[in-house]
């Protein structure tokens, strides 16, 4: 459609709506009544009109309908250019509102009969306050998923593969009520996800050819290599009543930094509009991070997606960032029945430890930091804390503590992990955060502080700044250093390694004198010894690659 009267293009455009109404009626009765599900050709409207089409054609001489001028405000300032308050007059009038209302400024009652009535108005329309329809998820037991854990750290196959049964057999339960989709720009199964493929498909409309693998025409899984159509997609869906779980790697999800802060902002305004119903959360699951993005090199080691989510509103966001698979299913089964929050989980796919017995995992989960009493000393006074928070630096946090331990025995080693990070904020900050005597009874109020983190450092101090400890607390975690190496050498690249914690701890505890001097020496000389074996044998030593907890 094109034209430039609107008269004219009011009645085209009429004729045009009634005609590919009748079009997406047709493909939709043949598609039920014949079952012939094959792709259609669906009806697509081209409309080219002026821009600022019926607004003023010229402002001081210069033209405005059809140019860039009209996307600004064509007459800015009346009160300043009385020239300007005839046209805008003449172009107010050009709506022709005594038709429109009477003459005590009410819409005429044959203008108001024509809106659609009851739940056919646009914000009545439950399809439009999609928690009319929302419907829990049937969930399953996640605890039935659980790693057996027997010794602490032992490896597993990895902390998203072990909750991707838990996910399938979700989609399984809900088939009936078809209200649960995995959306990803196609890298469910890179993601850890794959198992979701033993109960349903992709949905595909298009051909499938030849080495095609999980594709159907009907499918709870809808993948594009597009991660803007996945958040439009899993938007509209929560929108309209559903539930679903976005998994992206975590360096691209940033391509929807400005769609997730409109869907935040949504959803702050609409927390206090009494007559919107809660919807289902917005999950994100951000796997194959930024520590084991080795083999993909510098273009895909981006943890900072958490530092845009944590400017939102605090009733709104949550980040968790769960240390083993067993905190990984309990965090996934929370956010799965939430409501009305945008829930940010940042998980690994690749083998790793394992920490916590399910019912340990559930308390830490519950409680959102706890001090690992089995990996320090018990007691009120440490010497040191070591902070972690993420799967990569609890690991290395705990290999730095088994070297302390090892070598400087006499140390008081206080262990802490964090999985929701907004639990480090003032509670009136964020509704999870500590009050001043629960933050200092992890992190003290005078002892070093040594903060492994999963994401850029400056994270940790902007929510830490106003505690009584903060100017002990010595954050590492990604710092822009990247490249394509080996898994132990990323961390190394950051200063985030084991012999880098360790070495902070003894810079910090002068008490270690003339013993943690010669400690400090021993590290040095195994950050060099990690440097000449990487470029030799192009793997990690042994002693990294094979490293267990030993209590």
């Amino acid at each position: 459609m094109e034209g430039h009267d609107s008269q004219l293009m009011h009645r085209a455009m009429a004729d045009t709506l009634d005609r590919v109404i009748a079009d997406i009626r047709g493909i939709q009765s043949s598609a039920r009544t014949t079952g012939n599900f094959q792709r259609p050709r669906w009806p697509m409207i081209v409309l080219r009109s002026p821009k600022g089409w019926t607004g003023p054609k010229v402002a001081d001489g210069k033209e405005v309908e059809g140019t860039f001028r009209s996307h600004q405000v064509p007459l800015s300032n009346p009160a300043a250019n009385p020239q300007h308050l005839p046209q805008l007059e003449a172009w107010m009038r050009s709506y022709r509102p005594e038709e429109l209302f009477d003459t005590g400024g009410k819409l005429r009652a044959e203008i108001a009969d024509l809106a659609p009535k009851g739940t056919r108005r646009m914000s009545a329309n439950p399809h439009a306050n999609g928690g009319e329809l929302l419907r829990d998820l049937i969930l399953p037991d996640f605890r039935k998923y659980a790693v057996a854990v027997t010794t602490r750290g032992q490896k597993a196959i990895g902390d998203t593969r072990v909750m991707a049964p838990f996910l399938r057999d979700v989609i399984t339960l809900n088939e009936s009520q078809r209200n649960f989709r995995v959306f990803g720009p196609d890298e469910t199964i890179s993601n850890g996800l794959g198992a979701v493929f033993e109960v349903t498909n992709r949905q595909w409309q298009g051909d499938v050819v030849a080495g095609d693998e999980f594709l159907a025409q009907d499918g709870r899984v809808l993948e594009m290599l597009s991660e803007h159509q996945c958040e439009g997609w899993l938007e509209g869906y929560l929108l309209t009543g559903r539930h679903g779980l976005f998994n992206c790697y975590e360096a691209f999800i940033h391509i929807v930094d400005s769609m997730f802060n409109q869907h935040a902002k949504w959803l702050k305004v609409t927390n206090h509009l009494k007559w919107r119903h809660k919807i289902a959360s917005l999950n994100y699951l951000l796997a194959s991070h930024v520590w084991r993005q080795d083999h993909n090199g510098f273009t895909h080691q981006d943890p900072g997606f958490v530092d845009v989510v944590v400017n939102k509103k605090a009733e709104v966001v949550r980040v968790y960032m769960p240390p083993d698979a067993n905190c990984l299913l309990s965090v996934t089964d929370h956010c799965l029945r939430s409501k009305q929050y945008v829930n940010v989980i940042v998980a690994g796919k690749h083998p790793s430890p394992q920490w916590l017995s399910m019912d340990e995992a559930v308390r830490h989960c519950t409680a959102g930091i706890g001090e690992w009493e089995w990996a320090g000393h018990k007691g009120d006074d440490p010497d040191v804390v070591m902070a972690c928070c993420g799967d990569v630096p609890t690991l290395e946090t705990l290999a730095a503590v088994s070297i302390l331990r090892e070598h400087l025995p006499e140390l008081r080693i206080r262990v802490v992990n964090i999985v929701d990070l907004m639990k480090l904020q003032p509670p009136k900050e964020h509704p999870h955060g500590l009050n001043d005597e629960e933050f200092d009874a992890f992190f003290t109020r005078n002892k070093p502080v040594i903060f492994a983190f999963h994401a850029y450092p400056w994270t940790i101090h902007r929510l830490t700044y106003r505690r009584t400890n903060h100017d002990n607390i010595h954050v590492r975690g990604y710092k822009e250093e990247g490249t394509i190496t080996t898994p132990f050498d990323m961390t190394v690249l950051n200063d985030m390694d084991r012999f880098h914690l360790a070495m902070d701890a003894i810079e910090r505890l002068p008490q270690t004198g003339e013993k943690g001097a010669r400690v400090k020496s021993m590290l040095a000389e195994k950050l060099r010894e990690h440097r000449r074996y990487i470029t030799t044998h192009g793997e990690d030593m042994p002693e990294v690659r094979g490293w267990t907890w030993k209590a």
